[in-house]
């Protein structure tokens, strides 16, 4: 064989691979979920209890290969005042990416709303899997998002992890 038709070959396997690769991570991990199957919860601060909320116009996704891949969109019909009198805020809210296709959650957006205060972030569920908690953001116009993130059994300090 010659050296032109090897490297068109290793080539072309290498564009494959890369391109069912990319597939794989974007696409095949995560499925969207049936909104009537999906349970939003906050919890109420009097109780300690979480409480199913009325989640209008709900788009979620998740992947059973990781706890973190639950990403949702919804319209929360409650104001802020009674969110932010009823239910438990979250000390550190840390939205995560979601893949592209997934365009009603960006993660930068509802990120620099919290760090600017125009969102309010609400505890959904602690230990939704192990290390992993439900957060829930709510902006003033009622639009919210929700995510999984590590809570603080899995928080990086420095170098190590806290036990």
């Amino acid at each position: 064989m010659s050296g032109k038709l090897v490297a068109s070959i290793i080539v072309g396997v290498t564009l494959v691979f890369g391109a069912v690769l990319y597939w794989v991570q974007v696409y095949a991990y995560y499925d969207r979920l049936d909104p009537s199957a999906v349970e939003l919860t906050m919890v109420n601060m009097a109780t300690g209890e979480p409480e199913v909320i009325a989640a209008d116009d709900l788009k979620a996704i998740d992947g059973t290969s990781s706890p973190i891949r639950f990403r949702a969109c919804f319209t929360a019909p409650l104001s802020d005042t009674v969110m932010s009198e009823t239910y438990e805020m979250y000390a550190d809210p840390t939205p995560l990416n979601a893949p592209g296709w997934f365009d009603c959650f960006n993660s930068v957006e509802i990120g620099e709303a919290l760090e600017q205060g125009r969102a309010m972030a609400f505890l959904s569920e602690k230990e939704v899997a192990d290390g992993v908690d439900r957060v829930i953001a709510v902006m003033p116009d009622g639009q919210a998002y929700a995510w999984h993130q590590l809570n603080e059994k899995y928080q990086e300090d420095g170098d190590e992890f806290i036990d």
